[in-house]
């Protein structure tokens, strides 16, 4: 049997299997390529849009992928929401609070989204304090149709304005404006772009 036909029938049990998790949603005409790693706390959600696509196979992006698309909640009451006609390609996104990527986005190979320090800051105890009230956590939000660059980190606290461009290898630490191209470490605006809308 032929490689792309075995691939896509595993691609659809893939699909199939996620839809039936507790506490995730998958909206119509979604699609996998490969198998992503979605893991969830009970009392969390995973709300995945319309016509989304997860790439978790290295054969099917152009530039490939390290790893699969990783998606995951990390405590009770998180939110995880992927919008609408949004293309992810073997990224890590983490909710302990919130994580909003909105409609049409396009994100680049391995890309790294997360509301949460994971550790303690202080010394004292750093590798075994789980209290969340002594781990830092603020919710991040991506706009609509912004494009993330391939193995950009986006931290904590974060909101990127809708129809902006994030430059490839860049750590986003502070908001950036909608309609921008912002690259770097720290991420900053290098130039607004054209407004091309009706």
């Amino acid at each position: 049997m032929d490689i792309k036909i075995i691939n896509g029938l595993m691609d659809r049990i893939q699909l199939f299997r996620v839809r039936y998790l507790v506490g995730v949603s998958i909206g119509h005409g979604s699609r996998f390529r490969g198998q992503p790693l979605i893991s969830r706390i009970a009392g969390s959600r995973i709300s995945i849009g319309k016509r989304v696509s997860l790439i978790s196979r290295c054969s099917d992006t152009a530039l490939g992928v390290a790893h699969p698309v990783v998606l995951r909640t990390l405590s009770a009451g998180a939110i995880l929401t992927i919008g609408d006609d949004t293309g992810i390609s073997g990224g890590s996104f983490c909710a302990a609070l919130s994580v909003t990527i909105g409609s049409s986005c396009l994100i680049g190979a391995d890309v790294l989204i997360t509301d949460t320090d994971f550790h303690a800051l202080p010394a004292a105890d750093r590798r075994y304090e789980n209290r969340t009230d002594h781990i830092a956590r603020k919710a991040v939000v991506i706009g609509d149709n912004v494009f993330i660059g391939s193995r950009t980190i986006i931290l904590k606290g974060v909101t990127i304005g809708r129809d902006s461009v994030i430059g490839a290898g860049s750590v986003v630490t502070k908001d950036i404006p909608p309609g921008v191209v912002a690259a770097g470490n720290p991420c900053r605006t290098i130039h607004e772009l054209p407004i091309d809308r009706p």
